[in-house]
């Protein structure tokens, strides 16, 4: 029995009790939090105390809250996948992506006609109300179970210059990519990494936790000229990936001729 004698809410002072157990390893991760009538006889306190404080440590990302089951110690162990941030091309002109064989697809890819929104238009330098297709796919990594959320953006004006891909705008992206350079482009690719809180429906779909916030990576592909031609758009939990870079030296400019 713990008895409780620290300034605050009450509710508070349970909180901090039951986080201190949790970072001193009583309660280890991935374990069932004692159920509400012995956190209730452990604290001294009422159900609507214990109630609060839970509910306190699942805002904080300490706890996870199973219906059902129970709260259980939010696992504090490595990402259970690495998705590695380059893109391959082999010798027979083909490319390739990591990770590319590693996903299964949950559902048939949704494929759609769609515009900029300012975000989008801002990564593929076009103005909002663009005309789009769009694919969304639904992808699950065979061995851990780790869902993500693939999306690709290809305005029409691309589609205009390369009508191969009109004809099939959810392709992968690895093909889209032999598309385009079929058609003479000279690929490279940018790339963007946040961490935000998920919307309803990507939290439903990705299956996260309690304040699981994800990782929203946006890659543009540029042509000829610098030209964006493609944008992917991919989320996954934060507590399920890490990304990963290879990261080659530039080479300095050439120096220019002085007048």
């Amino acid at each position: 029995m713990t008895e409780i004698q620290r300034p605050g809410a009450l509710y508070q002072q349970v909180a901090a009790a039951i986080r201190e157990a949790i970072l001193s390893g009583e309660f280890e991760p991935g374990a069932p939090l004692p159920s509400e009538a012995q956190l209730i006889e452990r604290y001294e306190v009422s159900r609507p105390t214990v109630r609060n404080a839970i509910a306190a440590l699942r805002a904080e990302g300490l706890i996870d809250v199973r219906h059902g089951k129970g709260s259980f110690v939010r696992s504090d162990g490595q990402p259970s996948v690495t998705i590695e941030g380059r893109v391959t091309r082999t010798s027979g002109g083909r490319f390739v992506k990591p990770n590319g064989t590693a996903w299964d697809e949950v559902e048939e890819p949704s494929v759609y006609r769609s515009h900029t929104t300012k975000a989008t238009g801002q990564l593929l330098d076009l103005p909002e109300e663009e005309a789009l297709f769009g694919c969304d796919r639904l992808l699950v990594d065979s061995t851990t179970g780790t869902r993500t959320m693939h999306r690709t953006l290809i305005p029409y004006a691309v589609t205009d210059d390369v009508p191969e891909l009109s004809a099939v705008p959810g392709s992968h992206p690895a093909v889209i990519y032999g598309l385009l350079t079929k058609a003479g482009h000279k690929l490279w690719w940018s790339e963007t990494v946040r961490a935000r809180m998920p919307l309803p429906d990507e939290r439903a779909a990705l299956r996260l936790p309690d304040a699981t916030p994800v990782l929203h990576l946006a890659r543009v592909t540029h042509g000829t000229d610098d030209r964006p031609l493609l944008l992917e758009e991919l989320r996954v939990g934060a507590d399920r990936a890490e990304l990963a870079y290879r990261i080659a030296a530039d080479k300095e400019p050439a120096p220019t001729a002085s007048a």
